[in-house]
């Protein structure tokens, strides 16, 4: 009986193929030549673009070079597809690879530009730079006897950087030193520190996540293992600082987001065809034994920072506090174009947080929404628009948003959102977001 039904409903299928090619013989045939005009089409704005291309390198008023040409003209059809895809030569692709890596050949120090010249923001720990005695505010004058004046910030870091045991020397200023100092040093690998963290009283860990590179996953555990040695039985909380992260890493993302979570799905990526549907799921585990969690955000926390924050609000797992965030819901892949010839970053998908909330030109919006007050002279500088206000950016489902606030005051004594999540951890505050009720997450 059972086999004689499924050998029926495998007939009826058949057959209703059968009668659905019949019936839609004619529309192929349409499709055909339809999808052959589209073709001839193509290849005649190809061939428009070639009498462009032969009549600029002929007639130009001075000599092209072709290869900038041809260059400019990827750009202008990756910038005419949306904000975040883009061409990069090999260097830009070697650069970004530097960064995602999280490190690199170099000296490890933070340095900025001021008037003009390199000033040092501040040495990192144990490097090369820290053990030769470079301090904040130096102003380094020379690299290998050549002076920085003139070089770009990225220029002068792209000097400083190179092979390890490589050697070079810089020449600074220091305040309070009549003449220049100079100090030969030896180039290490340097890690970039994309978590800090630090204990808030005796009772709260602390921990700031700046990107999301190679690196990030593994010094978020290191943070949260070192925060629960240093307390004991002490700890209250955890709060996790994605305010003006840009993103990074989608697996970075993902892998903090498991960090909290013991299942369920942290995000999805949908691409332009039903089967690119990608789905990511947690597995056992909470790294801080279920400890509560708040997640700061703002107007300048963007895409892989949006993942966590998102994934972790749809669980119930941590309450979101600040301002709605950036709202960039797309995915990039940067496919090599072979040796020399760099890297085409395209956006492929758009993502989705658990509950099937697409972030897109909308952000996530905080359970408290905590507004900073801002200095008069820096009202200008200190909100973000957002993805919605970009040129061309990927249409929202439903309403857009705009940006919002991305200021955080350098003095922690003056942080608004951190002491209103420190509040509520320590019970000083009541909000009904907080602890977040895991009854009213998404169903895994």
């Amino acid at each position: 009986m059972i086999m004689r039904k499924t050998s029926l409903i495998l007939l009826g299928a058949a057959a209703g193929v059968a009668v659905t090619l019949i019936a839609t013989q004619p529309r192929i045939v349409l499709d055909a030549a339809r999808a052959q005009a589209a073709a001839a089409d193509t290849y005649r704005q190809l061939s428009l673009f070639g009498d462009v291309f032969e009549r600029v390198r002929a007639d130009y008023v001075e000599k092209p070079d072709d290869s900038k040409l041809i260059e400019s003209a990827i750009n202008g059809m990756l910038a005419g597809l949306d904000p975040h895809s883009s061409y990069m030569d090999s260097k830009s692709f070697r650069d970004m690879q530097v960064q995602t890596r999280g490190e690199f050949g170099g000296l490890g120090i933070e340095v900025t530009m001021e008037d003009g010249l390199i000033k040092v923001v501040a040495p990192i720990d144990e490097t090369p730079a820290a053990k030769a005695g470079i301090m904040a505010n130096d102003i380094i004058t020379h690299l290998d006897d050549e002076p920085v004046q003139g070089l770009t910030l990225n220029q002068a870091v792209e000097k400083m950087r190179g092979p390890e045991n490589s050697k070079i020397k810089l020449k600074i200023m220091r305040k309070g030193q009549d003449k220049p100092i100079e100090i030969s040093i030896t180039r290490a690998r340097i890690q970039v520190r994309s978590v800090r963290s630090r204990l808030e009283g005796d009772d709260v860990g602390f921990i700031r996540v700046t990107q999301f590179n190679e690196q990030t996953t593994e010094g978020l555990k290191k943070a949260i293992t070192d925060l629960t040695a240093q307390t004991g039985d002490k700890l209250k909380g955890f709060i996790i600082d994605l305010r003006n992260n840009p993103g990074g890493l989608l697996d970075q993302a993902i892998s903090v987001s498991d960090a909290f979570l013991e299942k369920g799905e942290i995000v999805s990526t949908r691409g332009r065809n039903a089967e690119e549907t990608q789905r990511f799921n947690a597995r056992a585990g909470d790294l801080t034994k279920n400890k509560p969690v708040i997640v700061l955000i703002n107007g300048g926390s963007a895409s892989a920072s949006e993942i966590v924050a998102g994934a972790l609000q749809d669980h119930r797992r941590a309450t979101v506090i600040g301002t709605r965030s950036f709202g960039k819901g797309s995915v990039q892949t940067i496919i090599p174009l072979g040796s020399g010839n760099g890297a085409l970053r395209l956006t492929t998908a758009r993502y989705f947080t658990p509950s099937g909330r697409s972030i897109q030109a909308k952000g996530i919006s905080p359970d408290i929404e905590v507004l900073q007050e801002v200095p008069e002279e820096l009202k200008a500088r200190t909100d973000t628009r957002g993805e919605a206000s970009l040129r061309g950016h990927l249409k929202a489902e439903g309403d857009e948003q705009t940006g919002s606030q991305s200021y955080i005051p350098p003095d922690p004594k003056d942080d608004k959102a951190l002491h209103t999540a420190l509040d509520l951890i320590r019970g000083i505050q009541k909000n009904s977001a907080y602890p977040p009720n895991p009854k009213s997450a998404v169903p895994n």
